[in-house]
């Protein structure tokens, strides 16, 4: 692990000089880089399978006004219905992975994707009632577990020094729930209320079949042994899976609370007309989205750690900023973005910092793990930035909260991330 050592603590050249087409690889490591096409296609399908089942996982959320209005829900009900596939698709992610460490991809992939298709011709042909949308929106959950499956496959097909931009470029996948957001309802205003389900049922399909012929696990990949529950309970007790999970829930989770809360932070504070509103939080995924591989690129090219410990500051620097509540433009604008690259890195430094501290066998067992407490670590930040707005009628106090944890994050991340970090690379 020297070469590990170097990457972490910054020291000498660049990491990526460590490993060239055809060099040795590091001792116990499965490397596929003599075969650099086929790990560029299991890449490319990996991204594919996150994004399409991504899509699939977020298509109730921007129809989220429309059912209230058939279905004549609540508000409460209307936020239980969005909130629904997220939180499962979340959870989903811990047995996923467990199930892509002991089975591989190459099964999974194709196994999650037509099995998300049932509920999404369920969802967009069948429900007619509250209880059958939440038991669609359960199950719809599925799509949200890809991420658990796309993260060990990466992570085995290339070497330690090409993992993090690796890793990076697969969570472009995470767009998949701005392409909902950008075409469901534009496709059920033309085409009808069936049209996006239809699209997406489609689209799962093909994949499925794809990724089955295509999808290939790395030669000599290891297979752990033992029970779910006892090796989910190991994984749990990894001091790193908490580690991991806690920077992943604030960076990631602050990714996916802005995603769902902006727009109505937008309305309220700034007095801004809804399509106004949506389109603002467009840009801000879109550049959180693009900016997660330049977070694992950054980490091949120096480290996590310290990338991770940038990324945290300057979201603590930007919520403060964002907290004055200064006009939009230009100074409310440039907060938002930067925390959206901000967030977006952090995503991608995370990760490729899974790829080092995870034990190979627990690969996607720790990836769930980290990947629930990413999903769910995106409902606090509303929750108390609507209950913060309900009691003073004003948001700075949650803005103010949101800089607090980045700023503990931060720290949390230079002091004992980084010291796990460092007894890892020394073994």
């Amino acid at each position: 692990m020297a070469e590990g050592q170097g990457r972490l603590e910054g020291q000498g050249s660049s990491p990526l000089a460590a490993t060239t087409p055809g060099s040795p690889t590091p001792a116990g490591d499965q490397s596929p880089s003599a075969t650099p096409a086929l790990a560029s296609r299991m890449l490319v399908l990996a991204m594919l399978g996150f994004m399409v089942n991504f899509w699939a996982w977020a298509l109730i959320s921007p129809l989220g006004a429309a059912y209230r209005d058939q279905l004549g829900l609540t508000v409460f009900q209307q936020a239980v219905l969005v909130a629904v596939p997220v939180i499962v698709g979340s959870l989903g992610r811990i047995p996923v992975g467990a199930l892509t460490d002991r089975v591989g991809a190459r099964i999974m992939f194709p196994a999650i994707s037509i099995l998300t298709v049932l509920p999404v011709l369920y969802v967009g042909l069948v429900a007619e009632s509250f209880a059958a949308m939440l038991v669609g929106g359960f199950f719809l959950g599925l799509g949200g577990t890809a991420f658990a499956i796309g993260v060990p496959l990466v992570n085995s097909w290339y070497p330690p020094v090409r993992r993090g931009t690796a890793l990076g470029i697969f969570g472009i996948g995470m767009g998949g729930t701005a392409i909902s957001a950008f075409t469901t309802v534009r496709l059920t205003d033309s085409l009808g209320p069936e049209a996006p389900f239809l699209i997406v049922a489609g689209v799962l399909t093909v994949y499925a079949i794809v990724s089955a012929l295509l999808i290939r696990d790395a030669p000599g990949r290891v297979r752990p042994t033992g029970s779910f529950l006892a090796r989910t309970w190991a994984t749990a007790k990894i001091p790193a899976t908490a580690q991991l999970s806690f920077v992943y829930a604030v960076g990631f989770g602050g990714f996916v609370a802005f995603s769902v809360y902006l727009p109505t932070y937008l309305i309220n504070a700034f007095d801004l007309v809804p399509n106004d509103a949506a389109m603002r939080t467009a840009g801000f995924v879109v550049l959180a989205v693009a900016a997660r591989p330049v977070g694992g690129w950054l980490s091949d090219r120096y480290n996590p750690v310290s990338v991770l410990v940038v990324d945290f500051t300057a979201a603590a620097v930007l919520a403060g900023l964002a907290a004055l509540e200064l006009p939009l433009v230009p100074v409310g604008t440039i907060a938002f973005l930067g925390l959206a690259a901000a967030l977006g890195s952090s995503a991608g430094a995370t990760f490729a910092l899974v790829a080092i501290l995870a034990p190979k066998t627990k690969v996607g067992a720790v990836t769930g793990i980290v990947g629930a407490a990413g999903g769910l670590g995106g409902f606090v930040p509303p929750l108390v930035m609507g209950a913060v707005f309900s009691a003073v009628g004003d948001y700075s106090i949650g803005l103010a909260l949101l800089a607090v944890v980045s700023l503990s994050a931060a720290l949390f991340t230079r002091g004992p991330l980084r010291r796990s970090a460092r007894a890892v690379a020394t073994v």
